[in-house]
């Protein structure tokens, strides 16, 4: 009898654990449900914090390039200047295609003044612009070193 009543008290327990522990269909959908719509709500959240991320990193790097790149442009006006002071000194003799080869030199320096500003207004596709401008950049350097290698 004990026996009996131990199997019957052991059997009632599990069926009740198993009737709390149980949910129904609707139940279950409904958690399913809020699990999805939490996760896509997470994943909402880090897409959005990767987007500020990179917006931030991205405006870190431009930040960087600009004042370098206005940095080299700054030098180069400076470089333009001493070659028309020695232009204009007494006693030297440059031609015509020496001062020409400063003014295009000039030019092309305020041009590369006016990309870097006009890239902060429109922010166009950055590696494109980057490519392009550390190209031009490349050149008038070339420019320089070709203008007073010759003379």
């Amino acid at each position: 009898m004990e026996l009996k009543k131990s199997i019957l008290i052991l059997a009632v327990a599990t069926f009740i654990a198993g009737v709390i522990s149980c949910k129904s269909n609707s139940e279950k959908e409904e958690d399913a449900k809020e699990n999805v719509q939490k996760a896509q709500e997470n994943l909402e959240e880090v897409i959005e914090d990767i987007k500020n991320d990179s917006i931030a990193k991205a405006n870190d790097e431009w930040q960087t390039y600009k004042r370098e790149a206005n940095q080299t442009i700054s030098e180069n006006e400076a470089r333009i200047v001493k070659l028309r002071k020695a232009i204009n000194k007494q006693g030297t003799n440059f031609d015509v295609t020496f001062k020409k080869n400063i003014d295009s030199l000039e030019e092309k320096n305020d041009s590369l003044k006016k990309k870097i500003s006009d890239y902060e207004n429109n922010k166009t596709d950055w590696n494109s612009f980057k490519r392009k401008f550390d190209s031009d950049m490349t050149e008038l350097g070339n420019d320089f070193e070709n203008l007073t290698v010759n003379n």
